[in-house]
């Protein structure tokens, strides 16, 4: 279900000039940064690029959807930290796409608990919602 514009609580603001080799900044000015494509497909690597924000974008929210859900359950998740990894590729058709795997590591629970815990903020992390049917995201434990 989409969130409604009357719903909406906040909304980031970013302007990016010249793709992927230029420069992307936030409207509130926290976040300037340098894009380049990886060396990995050509480019020259000195900065920042596109899969490198989103992975650090859900790995905050995943996190954060963690720390919900285990709220909730009342599990300590005390020295998690969730790991994304999203990698650029060509798809059937041509053109390109993005794979997602989110590893969580959760020093005070056995694989079968992180692991439950893990699926459940899956289902609650706004990027995870965003990505569903469009993205594969793999899950796993550290």
């Amino acid at each position: 279900m989409p969130v409604q514009p009357a719903d909406v609580l906040y909304t980031a603001v970013a302007t990016a000039e010249n793709g992927r080799d230029g420069r992307v900044a936030t409207d509130d000015g926290r976040l300037d940064v340098v894009v380049n494509p990886p060396r990995e497909l050509g480019g020259s690597g000195d900065g920042t690029n596109p899969e490198q924000l989103f992975a650090a974008g859900f790995s905050a929210c995943f996190q954060s959807a963690l720390g919900v859900v285990a709220r909730r359950e009342k599990a300590d998740i005390s020295g998690s930290t969730v790991t994304t990894r999203v990698g650029l590729g060509k798809t059937d058709d041509g053109g390109f796409g993005l794979r997602v795997e989110l590893t969580a590591s959760i020093p005070g629970l056995d694989r079968e608990a992180a692991l439950h815990l893990v699926k459940k903020a899956h289902q609650v992390c706004p990027y995870s919602r965003a990505t569903e049917g469009n993205i594969e995201v793999v899950l796993d434990i550290a």
